[in-house]
């Protein structure tokens, strides 16, 4: 079983995505796994809520949702290229 540690602190730049947890670690993973984040502008990113008693955060602006056990795991945004187009093509200018 996986020990998930709750999330303490999120950081989005142009190139990473950085969850820190309750138990000292730090994960990071290239921003380009989450495509909203990454087509996300400064301000959005910035917007965001922990979530689920402090497993997941939320990016209300990108409606974007990623848990800490699928970071832990590595696991990128599984999305569809259909959807992500939706969502690109309806995103406010």
């Amino acid at each position: 079983m996986l020990h998930r540690a709750r999330i303490t602190g999120v950081g989005v730049s142009d190139d990473t995505l950085s969850i820190d947890l309750e138990d000292g670690r730090t994960i990071s993973v290239p921003i380009g796994w989450y495509l909203r984040l990454a087509h996300g502008t400064p301000a959005e990113r910035a917007n965001f809520q922990i979530s689920g008693a402090g497993y997941g955060v939320y990016w209300p602006d990108l409606d974007e949702d990623i848990g800490v056990e699928g970071l832990m795991l590595g696991k990128r945004s599984t999305e569809s290229a259909a959807s992500f187009a939706k969502w690109l093509k309806n995103r406010p200018t």
